[in-house]
């Protein structure tokens, strides 16, 4: 007698009780306490104090800004190499870049170079801050030998819609007579036309891919003036003029490459730096937690785990939208066997029903209770230590 196939679909794999137990360890840092790599291995140790024989991958993360950079090293197990170059008014600084093990890919982070702190010792200059330091950061990327690179574009200074880049990588902004246009918004105001004849010969041979983590056109009410101008110092008769600027530098763009990054979701960060990059070098905005976990293969590494960590200062209802733990949900949720997802925070806000819409199973502080935040500050490492064991504990139960 013949049997009839069964149309019951396969069950999903679910936990692995007889193998090691493996677990992903991808934190952003805890800012102003631990960076990402710090996070990571007091998670670790946690993790391993026990179940000693866990397979504990430690890849610290980050959202494309500010300890991006660092974070990647980390990951990559390079260390940083250094340029000489300038900060965002013009003076002598050197800027740090990375590049992968196998030499494909390059990172820059603005902030190395064009950085709000970098120029928090004088007045600001909201009109005159530029990123030629980060262009030639760049340049220096692409004289490595790089095939692509990822630009982090947190932390800027500047309001000059990434000209600064382009001149630090070889072009020239000129105004009606011919003339070079000086650096900053201001030249934005007069730019009539672009020189690319020295722009650097493989700028436009790689693939440039921008971390951004917010949608602000590039000018205009929601753009990167009226937005994000004040916290550069700017005054409400400087946004009015670098706004104005702005949008003669997208007529200028739409007129030199054909390519119109006035409405360009994203085009606003960092005062707006993708517009030249996109224009120019046809760049490609990217979330920066996507972009970061792509670059240091977290996708298999996920896949393959059985419980996910992850862990950020303040897990709030940004953690969400586009952040880390955003990511470590997505990518827990793609995978055979769905690992839980577990948040450790210096502080939780965000509801429960929240963080499992999200892919996040579970959330917890670090705080052990009314605690001052510089005590907390000191403490962060032991407490992530602690709290990983009891996570793992709480894992190991249910397995069983």
């Amino acid at each position: 007698m013949s049997s009839t196939p069964s149309t019951t679909p396969n069950p999903v794999p679910g936990p692995r009780v007889d193998s090691p137990l493996r677990v992903v360890v991808a934190p952003d840092s805890f800012k102003g306490s631990l960076s990402a790599a710090d996070v990571a291995r007091a998670v670790a140790t946690g993790v391993r104090s026990v179940v000693p024989d866990a397979e504990v991958v430690e890849l610290p993360m980050a959202d494309g800004g500010e300890g991006t950079l660092e974070a990647l090293l980390a990951v990559w197990g390079v260390p940083a190499r250094e340029v000489s170059t300038v900060d965002a008014i013009g003076r002598p600084r050197a800027a740090r870049y990375g590049v992968s093990a196998d030499g494909r890919l390059g990172v820059v982070e603005l902030a190395e170079a064009s950085g709000l702190p970098q120029v928090s010792d004088v007045a600001l200059q909201p009109l005159h801050a530029h990123t030629r330091g980060t262009g030639a950061a760049a340049a220096a990327v692409l004289d490595a030998g790089v095939d692509e690179v990822i630009v982090c574009l947190g932390g800027s200074a500047s309001t000059d819609g990434g000209a600064g880049i382009l001149t630090g990588l070889g072009a020239r902004l000129l105004d009606a007579d011919g003339v070079p246009v000086p650096d900053g918004g201001e030249g934005l105001a007069r730019v009539a036309r672009l020189d690319l004849a020295g722009l650097h010969p493989r700028a436009r041979e790689v693939r440039w891919r921008l971390a951004v983590d917010v949608t602000n056109p590039l000018h205009g009410e929601r753009g990167a003036a009226h937005v994000f101008g004040p916290q550069k110092g700017a005054q409400p008769a400087d946004v009015a003029f670098l706004d104005d600027a702005l949008r003669r530098w997208a007529g200028v763009l739409v007129q030199e490459t054909g390519v119109d990054v006035a409405e360009l979701a994203g085009a606003g960060a960092a005062g707006g730096v993708p517009a030249g990059m996109v224009g120019v070098l046809g760049a490609e905005l990217e979330p920066g937690a996507r972009l970061v976990a792509e670059a240091i293969g977290l996708h298999a590494a996920v896949h393959a785990a059985d419980l996910v960590v992850t862990g950020e200062g303040s897990f709030d209802s940004q953690s969400v939208n586009g952040k880390v733990a955003d990511a470590m949900g997505a990518l827990a949720a793609q995978a055979p066997h769905r690992p839980p997802v577990v948040v450790l925070a210096g502080r939780v806000l965000l509801p429960a029903h929240q963080a499992r819409e999200a892919g996040i199973a579970a959330a917890f502080s670090i705080a052990p209770g009314p605690i001052a935040l510089d005590e907390l500050l000191d403490r962060t490492a032991s407490r992530l230590v602690d709290l990983a064991a009891s996570v793992t504990s709480l894992h190991v139960a249910s397995r069983r």
